[in-house]
């Protein structure tokens, strides 16, 4: 059975902000000045203000933790397939990257 209502409050350590500022900073360059992803960089703008302001517990609205997690996901699955058609050494490179994102789906993010 489905909860009424879901808790979108989260602990974050202090890599796991910066790693998902970083994140959050990438994907507003990447998205500047288009205006179809306008509803996108609201949400990632004010993700990156809540990181930024708050020390503990970051709340986060079900847009903003939706829209969070999807962009997360695409980044793995992007991140795990760039591992497969690369050679050793990128491979060796970018498990770090992809086992960090993993590792912050699985924590917070999982359904």
């Amino acid at each position: 059975m489905k909860k009424l209502f879901q808790n979108y409050n989260f602990d974050f350590t202090k890599n796991e902000k910066k790693l998902i500022s970083t994140f959050c900073k990438q994907s507003l360059r990447q998205m500047e000045g288009d205006n179809k992803f306008y509803s996108e960089s609201k949400a990632i703008n004010s993700i990156l203000d809540k990181l930024g302001q708050t020390e503990g517990t970051i709340k986060l609205t079900k847009d903003e933790k939706t829209r969070l997690t999807f962009q997360l996901k695409q980044n793995v699955e992007q991140i795990k397939k760039q591992m497969e058609k690369s050679w050793f050494i990128k491979k060796w490179l970018m498990k770090s990257l992809y086992t960090q994102y993993s590792n912050l789906l699985e924590t917070h993010f999982k359904n």
